[in-house]
């Protein structure tokens, strides 16, 4: 595996794997890397000849009372485990490299970024975006994978592709759980033991709430404060739990087939996020 902190030599790479007729495949992450990440990686590699991994702690994500400073740094078990996993380039750039002295421009996605981790977490997608927009503009990459842990931010990418016309093809992949059901995330290493006891609970709610819409429930709002009711009582402090159309993460209503249950709930210091996907027949 090359691994490399320069647009440059980077670049270079790229332009030699294109006259070779190779496509590219870009999996951002910010390391801390878990099975989830080496997961994209593989699915990557089914689909692209070359895969860039990139690991940067991206600052203009983060608010002001978040943990950017302490966000775990891990690149040399990180570089291990790519290199394992057979990945052609990681990129590592400094900061000073992504966001140039002087450098003020942004990319945002208005309305879609104000809404649930929007409105809780304000300028955070517009870092994403911006950061995402940079990497795309860097490797020029044929297609990028996501997960869908994060199912607010794959459609906000998604959407900012496909408004900006940027030619890369965006592929998520189902999130990867621990053998409980807690989603797997960097930030999981924050929870202390009882914390860790309690927050497969997160995903049971979710689920608890799947099989009541496939029931027949559809009295959505309702479910929204009976089920935020419940997850506080579980020890979490809840932001948001939400049914949504699945493709514009509007609140969804009764005529509604193609759902997605968005959470995002507190426990202890940790922020954790979570979503299921709901399908409805029209039978």
């Amino acid at each position: 595996m090359h691994q490399t902190n320069s647009i440059a030599e980077l670049q270079h790479l790229v332009r030699t794997w294109r006259q070779a007729g190779e496509n590219i495949a870009l999996v951002p992450t910010m390391g801390n890397l878990h099975a989830g990440h080496i997961n994209l990686v593989k699915r990557a590699q089914t689909l692209a000849n070359r895969v860039i991994v990139s690991i940067f702690v991206n600052p203009t994500q983060f608010g002001p009372n978040e943990d950017y400073t302490n966000y775990p740094r891990t690149l040399t078990e990180d570089t291990e485990k790519l290199t394992k996993n057979s990945v052609d380039l990681l990129f590592t750039p400094e900061c000073s490299t992504i966001y140039p002295p002087g450098a003020s421009t942004q990319v945002s996605v208005h309305d879609l970024s104000e809404i649930h981790c929007g409105a809780a977490r304000p300028g955070h997608f517009t870092g994403v975006t911006t950061i995402i927009t940079k990497l795309f503009n860097i490797a020029q990459p044929d297609l990028a994978i996501f997960g869908e842990k994060d199912f607010q931010q794959l459609t906000i990418i998604r959407k900012m592709v496909h408004d900006l016309n940027i030619p890369v093809s965006i592929h998520s992949v189902p999130t990867l759980r621990e053998s409980d059901g807690l989603a797997m995330s960097s930030r999981n290493s924050y929870l202390n033991s009882e914390d860790r006891t309690l927050a497969p609970i997160l995903y049971q709610t979710l689920s608890e709430a799947k099989r009541q819409i496939e029931a027949g429930k559809s009295d959505f709002r309702k479910m929204e404060l009976v089920y935020l009711q419940q997850l506080q009582q579980a020890g979490f402090q809840p932001e948001y739990f939400s049914v949504c159309r699945i493709d514009n993460l509007s609140i969804a209503t009764i005529t509604d087939k193609e759902l997605v249950i968005l959470t995002a709930v507190k426990l202890g210091k940790t922020r954790l996020i979570d979503n299921i996907l709901v399908s409805l027949s029209d039978s």
